[in-house]
């Protein structure tokens, strides 16, 4: 098995120069947005078909109380992942879509799962 991981001596290419510290980590800020079991099936739920109704939401989710998904949907809400629309209807219509930071972390995310699937692999070898 080919080990590919660093040396002591070796360094990784890195064009810019980001601060990873403990006090300055903006990876651990973004899993702090994105964290979570139901947050990022539900940004792909809703970028999938957009705009996406609670009760859609809730059928697609399956396992999800209705509690956790309102407290998610709040959360991705009040960090601008997502738009909340609500119409002066009877019964109420709530429909959720994403926000410009919402649709610019789609491909992150896909790239995420690339490198996940990529990891998977290696990890049989």
């Amino acid at each position: 098995m080919k080990n590919n991981t660093n040396t002591d001596s070796q360094s990784v290419e890195n064009k810019e120069n980001f601060d990873f510290s403990e006090n300055n980590c903006p990876i651990k800020n973004v899993f702090k947005v994105i964290g979570g079991k139901w947050k990022v099936p539900l940004i792909n739920a809703i970028s999938q078909e957009c705009p996406k109704r609670f009760g859609e939401l809730k059928r697609k989710m399956e396992d999800v109380t209705q509690t956790t998904l309102t407290l998610q949907l709040r959360e991705l809400e009040r960090d601008g992942i997502i738009c909340r629309k609500v119409y002066a209807e009877s019964p109420p219509r709530v429909e959720y879509k994403l926000s410009e930071h919402g649709i610019k972390l789609v491909p992150i995310l896909k790239v995420l799962n690339e490198w996940w699937d990529e990891y998977c692999e290696h990890k049989k070898d």
